[in-house]
């Protein structure tokens, strides 16, 4: 991300933001409640359009190539994109045909037996619950295989069986994906990231190695943001 910039209105929420996340590490970015994070996601995720600045996921341009770009991606969001009528199975079929994914039933079984939610994919959406729909948006998104992960608060109406599937996967040695997450939890975050930032003013006011990172101190600085925060 080079010089993103985003306004609602005459409210900026992104300014000149730059952010650069290297192949295979998991990013984890900090920030108060209207600190940008889902704005910034949603740009990225091809959701919203920025009024400045330019995005590469993968050395594809998200204004130029973003039909091929959203194929590299995994995207969960604050709402689980699903069609609710349809089946938990239904909705992974018809993302897995727009995706084209081979031998689609033998990995709709996979990513349902990987969050155990296999006995959950013969009912309607609409008939779960907020976590149940969190961990079919979890299968949703790592149907396809994706080599990049933007994940905004995905923690958010898991259990703790949940959070615990979801972090395996995540650091999985199997599958080195690319991650950027948001998240308001410091000590879930820092036990995740191999880098950790905090989004401030609409910029990427800190961001640090975890291997060099003392966690007290990181607490205090994200603290200072967010009293300084407009």
């Amino acid at each position: 991300m080079q010089g993103l910039a985003k306004s609602y209105g005459d409210r900026p929420v992104l300014r000149d933001l730059a952010l650069e996340v290297a192949w295979g590490q998991r990013f984890v970015l900090f920030g108060g409640n209207g600190s940008g994070k889902t704005t910034l996601m949603k740009c990225l995720a091809g959701l919203a359009r920025p009024d400045a600045g330019s995005i590469a996921i993968a050395g594809l341009e998200g204004q130029r190539q973003g039909a091929e770009l959203r194929r590299c991606l995994g995207v969960v969001s604050h709402q689980p994109l699903l069609y609710e009528d349809l089946t938990g199975a239904e909705n992974l079929r018809f993302y897995g045909r727009m995706y084209g994914v081979p031998e689609l039933e033998s990995r709709i079984a996979l990513v349902g037996e990987q969050l155990k939610a296999t006995r959950y994919l013969s009912a309607r959406v609409r008939t779960l619950s907020h976590g149940m729909k969190k961990r079919l948006s979890l299968a949703r998104a790592l149907l396809h295989d994706p080599p990049v992960l933007l994940l905004d608060e995905p923690e958010s109406g898991l259990d703790q069986e949940a959070l615990e599937l979801m972090d395996a996967l995540l650091q999985s040695s199997e599958q080195a994906r690319t991650v950027l997450m948001t998240t308001h939890n410091l000590e879930r975050g820092l036990a995740l990231a191999d880098q950790a930032g905090i989004l401030a003013g609409g910029r990427i006011a800190y961001q640090a190695s975890t291997a060099s990172l003392e966690a007290t101190e990181f607490r205090r600085r994200f603290r200072r943001y967010l009293e300084v925060a407009p």
